[in-house]
């Protein structure tokens, strides 16, 4: 097990950092000197890119890439993958493992300079979609057949104007645990609410029997960011209505919308989370459910098994979908969301990167991924039979796997909502300082403001809303 301190991210200081929140006059300025990929009509499914020119053996390209961090075991993967490939192509791919503070900045900056690597590690949704808008990266169904792309499931916000810009790689989809000896304990059984009502009962005896029902920690922020991703969703009808109100064509000042803020609230002042919560960090939080101390705790995909591990079993854990307030069509259903890769528009090897691409993706590959570190594949190919461990099984069948999964809408969120809005409204209902209305009132303000400065951004935005609520 890698130490723990490794996958410890301050998100706060990474969105500093990653530079995402340019100013209006920045944008302006690259959009119109980058341009946007240019829109061309996407190939059938069934229809594989035109044969590629040929290109001289013994070509080397460059890879940047994240996962390590979250993931140990990726990287032994990731160095196996790149000497089979010399071995099979004559191509050599040099490695950089990023921080993660620079994931995206280091990206952009090396674009703009027209120095980018040929291959890019990419967070999902804005995160690599701002590179997008700027012409860094190319669209990849020229390169790579477009069912191959699909098998890949790199989830619907990896794409704009109908062009895959990402390949899936591994799931990283937010969800719930709950502890089921903390359970039983408190006289609940093993089965987890699905309802609010349900919820507040079970933490209701959770607290009586002498535990946290609800773990977290607040203080460098993701925690709000993943609990809006849960609970926003629930009175949204797709992935547009987010986007409409990142943009102010919708308006956060409507009660469903902070509705999920006045949950927090509600949840907060029944001491229903640890009374620390506004002081420690997200994976300070998660560890009290991995302690034996919290019933339920939020967390992604990639953490469940090591916080299982700390329980002494799978057996003792379960997953769950957030439990139902919202009237929305998204409501009741497991997130999906995936890390993947790209390809710089400025590489002199893209059909090689491609080729690169496409072998990750063989099927040895995609076994050999899931022993090396025990995520979990986003491929079709993948043989979920390989899966013994109950929470691992439990997480494919009702995350990765299920076709009824929703994106993670927060991954549309501009950083100065996530930084002014989101986060200063979650720590300040937990500090009692404001109520669930005053966050919406707040999401509204921050909004307009963003709007303001960045029209060019808006307008980017407005057509992926159409794209995503298609």
């Amino acid at each position: 097990m890698a130490d723990q301190k490794t996958i410890r991210i301050n998100r706060r200081d990474f969105l500093k950092l990653a530079g995402l929140s340019l100013s209006a006059a920045g944008v302006s300025t690259l959009l119109q000197s980058c341009g946007a990929p240019a829109s061309t009509a996407a190939p059938a499914a069934t229809t594989a890119p035109e044969a590629t020119k040929a290109v001289p053996a013994g070509q080397t390209l460059k890879m940047w890439w994240w996962g390590e961090q979250e993931a140990p075991g990726l990287e032994k993967w990731m160095n196996e993958t790149i000497a089979r490939f010399k071995e099979k192509t004559g191509h050599s791919i040099e490695p950089t493992l990023q921080d993660t503070t620079v994931v995206i900045s280091e990206f952009q900056t090396a674009s703009a300079a027209k120095n980018a690597p040929d291959l890019q590690f990419l967070w999902n949704g804005i995160y690599h979609m701002e590179s997008v808008w700027l012409g860094y990266l190319d669209p990849l169904d020229s390169l790579i057949p477009m069912e191959e792309i699909q098998a890949t499931n790199p989830t619907r916000l990896s794409y704009f104007e109908g062009k895959p810009y990402r390949m899936g790689w591994y799931s990283a989809g937010p969800m719930w645990l709950y502890n089921k000896e903390i359970f039983e304990k408190a006289g609940l059984g093993e089965e987890p609410p699905k309802t609010w009502d349900e919820l507040m009962d079970f933490c209701d005896k959770i607290k009586t029997a002498g535990f946290i029902p609800i773990s977290a920690g607040l203080k460098d922020g993701p925690w709000g960011e993943w609990f809006m991703g849960h609970g926003l969703g629930q009175n949204l009808d797709s992935p547009a209505d987010a986007i409409n109100l990142f943009i102010g064509s919708l308006d956060w000042r409507e009660p469903r919308y902070y509705e999920h803020w006045s949950r927090v609230e509600e949840l907060w002042k029944a001491g229903f989370f640890n009374n620390d919560m506004n002081s420690i960090d997200l994976y300070p939080g998660i560890d009290l459910f991995g302690a034996g101390k919290a019933g339920m705790t939020a967390i992604v995909t990639p953490l469940a098994a090591s916080q299982a591990k700390m329980l002494g079993s799978s057996e003792k854990v379960g997953g769950m979908v957030f439990p139902v307030f919202g009237k929305g069509k998204m409501a009741g259903k497991p997130i999906a969301d995936c890390q993947g890769f790209g390809i710089s528009s400025q590489s002199k090897n893209k059909e090689i990167a491609a080729e690169f691409i496409r072998f990750m993706h063989e099927p040895e590959r995609v076994e050999a991924l899931w022993e090396a570190s025990n995520v979990l594949p986003m491929d079709a190919s993948f043989d979920p039979s390989k899966i013994t461990d109950p929470l691992l099984n439990q997480i494919w069948k009702g995350w990765v796997g299920n076709p009824d999964a929703v994106p993670y809408i927060s991954n549309l969120m501009p950083v100065l909502f996530w930084t002014d809005a989101m986060f200063v409204n979650s720590q300040k209902i937990i500090a009692g300082e404001w109520t669930g209305e005053q966050a919406g009132q707040n999401a509204y303000e921050v909004t307009q403001k963003w709007v303001e400065q960045n029209p060019d951004l808006v307008e980017k935005y407005s057509q992926w809303a159409k794209d995503l609520g298609a």
